[in-house]
Order: C-alpha cells, then structure tokens, then sequence
C-alpha cells in the first residue's frame, strides 16, 4: 500500500499500524479454547495483578468478551467484602454505582421509558434477573423486571426458550452490561439476547433479533480480530444505534465489530473524583509500561467514513465516543453465578452498554442512520475532551493521537465522554 504525498510523520505512524495489523490477522497457534469460552483472542499484553478476564482465550472466528474483574475488591476473592465495607462504615458496595456516573457525565435520572436497550451477549446467565434486581434495588433504581414488561430475555432466534447452556465468564459480562445500562438509563427497558455461542454469526443474528424485536439501541461487548470479509450486514441498521467495546489490549490493529463503519465504537477512560468544578478527571485508559487500556486502532478493511476526518489514519479509525472503563476506577457489579456477589468490575465491555444507555436516554436513535455520525455532527461542545493518557507502551507509539489523548479527536477516547445529553 502506498502513500504517496503523505508526510514522514503519517508514514512512520502507518508502518507502525500496518505492522500491527499484520500481527493480528497472521493466525496464532497460542490461540484455544478455554471451557465454553469460544470467542474473541485474550490480550498478548501483560495484565495488571489484581486484574482478570472474565473470558478466556479461544479459537479463532469466535469474539471474546472484554469484561475485566477486579481480584482485591468484593466478589469472595479479594481482601474486602461485606465485613471490610462494614468495619468502613460504607453503605453501598465498592465501584462506582448509578450516582456516581450520572454526576461524572451531567446525566439526568429520568427519562428513556419508551425506549429499549438491547444487550447482545453468548450464552445464558441462568440469574441475569434475579442479580439485576439486587443491583438495582440496592441503588434505589425502580424495578425491571420480566413482571413488570421492563426486562426481558430471548435466545437468538427470539424465543423464550431454550435458552443456551451457561457459562461462567459470560455471565459476569452479561452482569455488567444489564447493570451499566441501568446505570445510564434507569427508566429504559432492557433486552437480554442470548446468542447460542460467541462465534461471529450467532452473535450477528442476536443483533438481527434485537432490531427485529424492537430495541432502540443494541450494544455488544465483545470483539475479536478483523478479517477478510467480515459480516457487516448484521450490524447495518440505520435507526438503531449498535455499539461495539473498542477492545481492551490498548493500541493495535482495530477490533471487530467496533471497527465496522456501521458501528459506534466505544473506547475508555480512567474516571476519578477530583475537587475541579466538574468534580471528575478523566484520562484515557491504558498502562504506558505494561501497556493495554481502551482499544484503539486503524482498520486493515473497512473504508474511512465520510464523516471522520483524523490525519493520518486513512481507513476506518477506533473509536468514536467513550466513558469509563479502567477496572482501577471500575464499577459495582453484581454476579451471583460466578463471583457470589459483588464485584468491581472494567473494561470497555462496561463503557458500551454506559453508552448505549445515554443514546436511549437522549431520545435521538432514529436518527442515527449512518454509524456515529449524529455524534460527529452534535459535538464536540457537549462532550468533555479527554487529554491525557496513553494506551500504548511509551516507545511503541510515540506522540499520536492514534494512541495518545489529546485535544479533540483520539484514538482511545474517541471524541471525547457524554456532558450530558447534547452530542446523543
């Protein structure tokens, strides 16, 4: 592929994708399958100690999902639970919950009842209602359940039943995902679609079924590598918002489904509480040493949108919007099936359904017909600019804003995390 006209900075930072690129699509014999875990590859970045995959590592033509579980916090595993938060005095269990992010993101706590948040995840989490009323009922979040016509839980063909068989890994997702839309939009109806497993196209059909089966917005945390000919029809409908996790292995080539034009790609931020006027800092997630963080990259397939406009990335460019997802500034989830309980938990599996949540809760879906571009067009005066960070390996990126946060428009944070309503 050539360049021509293109300047020495653009080159240098093209053979470094291209070179990265290469690396994800040459198969790799490491690649296996773990249990029911046949999705996505697990990141060849070093993971931080007190962090784990919920999913493991698979076969190639699967998608794996991107939730990252905190070990030193809550969930039976780590050094505090409910005796340590009670000797603390603490009320609420650790991570971040519904309060905390509508104040980080100027978010209002009503709103989206007519809409319907569809979750696309693999396999059955046999107490996905059951654990989302506890986390609900402990935030003080009105009630969603299958009772009442807020929640409800299909196969991938749409039924109720047979659902597919259990898995430990997707369950903790599937967790995460009901409680960060809930999180966002406390008032929408939630769909649960339960692919029979992570391979590429039961998960596109999931897709399928939530469009036909009415949702207002689809989000999938999972991804996998790109390849030749990936399905894109799946993931094509204008007037439904579908979101995809940018990835959690930090600069490399692009992650499907994020990568898919089609697609809104959701990247993440570290979130803290800070004593500015807006009471938060955010920086893009990543390890400059271990490297990892919020996936960011350049597509090897998938034509440049019209309306995204980076230098020096001249195919699709990872990601376009992002919020929180560093499992160090991580959210309470709750997860009976796997974890017993409560559990900090990252990734940007937690920043897709955060933002599909805040599309329902804006009212705007249809008229996302072209992939991300209503968000293009609405900001970036109501985004807050992220613009420090990095989550690439110091000598393996450089200076670009492919890797690094900056002002406006980055790789790792997209355009930028939700202030408020007014880009959705």
């Amino acid at each position: 592929m050539t360049m021509k006209g293109t300047s020495m900075k653009a080159k240098i930072i093209w053979r470094s994708l291209a070179a990265a690129t290469a690396l994800v699509l040459t198969p790799v014999a490491a690649y296996a399958t773990v249990g029911n875990q046949a999705s996505a590859p697990a990141s060849t970045t070093p993971a931080a100690s007190n962090v784990k995959d919920a999913c493991g590592q698979v076969s190639p033509g699967y998608m794996r999902c991107l939730a990252k579980v905190r070990t030193d916090v809550d969930g039976g595993t780590g050094v505090r639970g409910a005796a340590a938060r009670a000797t603390a005095q603490q009320a609420l269990p650790d991570g971040y919950g519904p309060a905390d992010l509508q104040s980080a993101y100027k978010l209002p706590s009503t709103g989206g009842s007519n809409q319907t948040i569809a979750i696309v995840d693999a396999f059955d989490d046999p107490n996905a209602e059951a654990d989302l009323a506890v986390y609900r009922q402990t935030y003080g979040l009105p009630a969603c359940t299958s009772a009442n016509g807020c929640f409800t839980k299909v196969n991938q063909q749409g039924a109720t039943s047979p659902l597919p068989s259990p898995d430990p890994g997707w369950s903790v997702e599937i967790s995460l995902d009901l409680d960060m839309a809930s999180a966002a939009c406390p008032q929408c109806h939630i769909m649960l679609v339960e692919a029979d497993d992570p391979m590429g196209s039961d998960l596109g059909a999931a897709v399928n079924t939530a469009v036909h089966l009415g949702a207002s917005v689809v989000s999938n945390s999972y991804g996998g590598p790109e390849y030749n000919g990936m399905d894109t029809a799946d993931y094509d409908h204008p007037g439904v918002p579908i979101l995809a996790s940018s990835g959690d292995a930090g600069y490399m080539a692009a992650s499907a489904p994020a990568s898919l034009s089609s697609v809104i790609a959701v990247g993440g931020t570290s979130l803290t509480k800070t004593a500015n006027d807006r009471g938060w800092s955010e920086a893009a997630w990543g390890d400059p040493v271990l490297g990892g963080g919020a996936g960011s990259g350049c597509s090897a397939w998938i034509a440049k949108p019209k309306w995204q406009h980076d230098p020096y990335c001249p195919m699709r460019m990872v990601a376009d919007v992002s919020a929180v997802a560093d499992p160090n500034t991580g959210l309470a989830v709750y997860d009976s099936y796997r974890v017993a309980g409560w559990v900090v938990v990252g990734g940007t599996s937690a920043s897709s359904p955060f933002m599909a949540g805040v599309i329902a809760l804006a009212g705007h879906a249809s008229q996302y017909t072209q992939g991300a571009q209503y968000i293009y067009q609405h900001s970036p005066s109501h985004l807050f600019d992220v613009t420090t960070g990095t989550n690439a390996l110091v000598a393996s990126c450089a200076d670009s804003y492919i890797c690094n946060a900056k002002h406006g428009y980055d790789g790792p944070t997209g355009l930028g995390t939700p202030d408020g309503l007014g880009a959705f």
